[in-house]
């Protein structure tokens, strides 16, 4: 039993029974800690949208509670300086730009560092490090600091750390789940991206008119306890305790088309990457493996296109994440408390979304089809939700729901099951250290657009919603058009077979 055993499992009671049903019950205990790890992520991010409608405010609405001071003709007072001035909305979008640039870059750097070293201590560490970034951003409040750059700063690195979690608890599940039902399973464990954006909603909103510096600190405690959870008890790979292997040969019908159709990508270029995937591969075997470069992945095919079309669909998801408690606050005049918690309807939405995507592409076996419908119906939702969301609470409510189930719909699938298909690829002869790489570079691209959405949002937001929403729909036909070249591909082979 080697050091990189996990402390937490030597401890356990050895799992009885054959080694199918031991595998199995490891694998729901992976599925079931992932997902908490991964919620516990998303948990942490959440809070400053929430807290954006106290950071900067209308202090003559009536729910401002008045601290009974002369305020003369200070019609700010009740905002926390730097975001007092007119361009509030720049500075609060320089927020979202410092953490999402940094999140977007060291993704790409996440996924080579986590195919080099133990999974485990990869993500242990990133938890514990984003906990205390967010512990940290709330104890601004407590401290009283009014500087710009110290908010950005903890952004910048709170951003840099919490690149650490989707490349490896993607990695962890797709060395334990095959392809088989994959989409379903990926939807299902994909919710924790909209149970953690509720969870933490539903917190932040508990603190924001009283402390908000406690919407922070909270969340942040709780992930920073998951990932000595994780250090303790995570098992990334099933060869590591002896457990049987997924199989990994059933792939999507877009994937076994591309192969069979490929021109410079030769089998052969990847062999020195792959080992053979067995039923039951020794831990020797598996560090034999070797890491596959940026360029070995993005000759992966599908991987580009998927990668830009992240790009859009993260854009538009990342800016409902940061601003649609405000936008809700703002036109239909809920309290900022009300607003958190109407917004996580769109999780809410999202999680069907997710989950009703995953089911069509295991069903159908077309992944960027699942995608393309999704997004087409996306655009009029988005636009009739700008329409008549604020008209009423009913309308908010169900607008809300029906708009996160096809925003976040093609989002899922392209950051759960797509990847894991591609970062298993056939010629990829079963290497599993490919999978780290392959998932960086698309939610890599993706968080790129995560970044420039909310900026754009926070510079449009101040002409109007209505451009800000303008702008959704048009990222929305780009991340679609980016997909017709695959679903152009895959309709053939349907109707080829």
């Amino acid at each position: 039993m080697t050091l990189a055993f996990p402390i937490g499992i030597r401890l356990l009671p050895t799992l009885n029974g054959s080694n199918t049903v031991r595998t199995f019950r490891y694998k729901i205990f992976i599925l079931i800690f992932t997902f908490l790890c991964y919620t516990s992520y998303h948990l942490s991010r959440k809070p400053i949208s929430v807290v954006k409608s106290v950071l900067n405010r209308n202090c003559s609405d009536p729910d401002v509670v008045d601290d009974h001071h002369n305020h003369g003709n200070n019609t700010k007072w009740c905002d926390w300086k730097p975001f007092d001035e007119n361009n509030a909305g720049s500075l609060l979008g320089s927020l979202d730009l410092a953490y999402l640039f940094a999140y977007a870059v060291g993704m790409f750097f996440s996924g080579h560092i986590a195919e080099r070293m133990n999974l485990r201590y990869f993500l242990s560490l990133g938890m514990i490090s984003s906990g205390l970034m967010t512990v940290l951003f709330g104890m601004g409040y407590f401290w009283n600091i009014h500087s710009l750059f110290f908010f950005i700063g903890v952004q910048i690195i709170g951003g840099l750390v919490q690149s650490s979690g989707w490349p490896s608890v993607v990695t962890c599940m797709g060395n334990w789940y095959g392809k088989g039902k994959r989409g379903f399973i990926m939807g299902i464990w994909n919710s924790h991206t909209s149970v953690g954006n509720i969870l933490g909603s539903l917190i932040a909103g508990i603190f924001v008119n009283t402390a908000w510096g406690w919407s922070f600190i909270v969340p942040g405690i709780i992930i920073g306890s998951l990932g000595i959870l994780v250090f303790l008890f995570m098992v990334p790979n099933p060869a590591e305790i002896g457990c049987d292997l997924p199989d990994q040969s059933s792939a999507a019908k877009y994937a076994a088309n591309e192969v069979s159709e490929k021109s410079d990508l030769n089998t052969e270029s990847y062999r020195e990457y792959g080992a053979a995937n067995t039923s039951q591969t020794s831990l020797i075997s598996m560090t034999k493996e070797k890491p596959i470069s940026l360029l070995k992945a993005l000759r992966i095919p599908g991987v580009i296109e998927f990668s830009l079309c992240l790009f859009f669909a993260k854009l538009v998801s990342y800016t409902f994440l940061f601003w649609l408690p405000k936008y809700i606050h703002v036109k239909a005049n809920y309290d900022p408390e009300k607003a958190a918690d109407i917004s996580t309807l769109f999780d809410v939405g999202g999680i069907f979304g997710g989950i009703t995507a995953g089911l069509l592409s295991d069903f159908t076996g077309m992944r960027a089809s699942t995608c393309v419908l999704m997004l087409v119906l996306s655009a009029p939702v988005l636009y009739i939700y700008n329409l008549y969301g604020s008209l009423s609470l009913a309308h908010s409510i169900g607008l809300s729901m029906v708009c996160g189930f096809f925003v976040n719909g093609p989002y899922a699938l392209i950051t759960t099951a797509v990847s894991a298909d591609l970062g298993t690829h056939e010629i990829l002869k079963g290497n599993s250290k490919a999978l780290s790489t392959v998932t960086a570079i698309i939610d890599g691209t993706g968080s790129i657009g995560a970044a420039v959405g909310p900026l754009f949002a926070g510079v449009i937001e101040s002409s109007g919603w209505n451009n800000v929403f303008y702008m959704l729909i048009g990222s929305d036909i780009m991340a679609l058009l980016l997909l017709l070249r695959l679903v152009y591909k895959e309709i053939s082979a349907y109707f080829r077979s």
